[in-house]
């Protein structure tokens, strides 16, 4: 399998934002985006993808949190269509549940080409740290656009919104783990022949 790896700067008005992936890397991150909660997030993310994930931006955080979450999202899912190429020798597919004390997260992944997200949590709150939570849904939602690829997130169970949206992050990066797996081929895994 040929080096997966992407590295990449998003420049506007907004936001500056600077992201390297390797995707198979052993988890390790380093994130700065001046959002707290949204560092976790993704330090998730990366830990339990075992993608290595750099993420640094600079943001108009002194009119909110929305550029900063949905950009940051954007660069990263680039990054990760980037880095996965033709898509050669995967597994393609990949599904996992992850827990978090009360919680529970199911995610599905289909690295298509084809970008779709549906994303239900199930918030009770507006805000986590310094993120609104319809930031956090719209981040995931973002993150699968930009990488071409399909999701589906539900929190099936959890009081605890910093639970559920953490068994979120975790479920969906379990199963990109997964998806992004080599298959011990060098195929491409599509009857069409292309996943781009």
């Amino acid at each position: 399998m040929t080096d997966r790896t992407a590295s990449l700067e998003r420049r506007t008005r907004e936001t500056f934002i600077q992201v390297a992936v390797d995707l198979d890397g052993s988890g390790d991150a380093d994130v700065s985006t001046g959002l707290g909660f949204l560092d976790h997030m993704v330090t998730a993310l990366s830990r339990h993808s075992r993608i290595d994930i750099e993420l640094k931006c600079e943001g108009d955080l002194h009119i909110d949190d929305h550029h900063t979450v949905e950009d940051c999202a954007l660069a990263l899912g680039d990054a990760l269509r980037l880095a996965a190429g033709e898509r050669r020798g995967i597994r393609r597919f990949g599904h996992a549940y992850a827990p978090l004390d009360e919680a529970l997260a199911r995610a599905v992944v289909d690295l298509s080409g084809r970008p779709w997200a549906g994303v239900d949590i199930g918030f009770k709150r507006e805000k986590l740290g310094d993120v609104s939570t319809e930031n956090l849904t719209h981040f995931l939602e973002s993150m699968a656009v930009a990488a071409r690829l399909t999701l589906h997130v539900d929190v099936l169970k959890g009081e605890n919104d910093h639970h559920r949206i953490e068994a979120a992050f975790k479920a969906v990066a379990i199963a990109l783990r997964t998806a992004l797996a080599p298959d011990g081929t060098h195929d491409i895994p599509s009857t069409k022949g292309v996943l781009l």
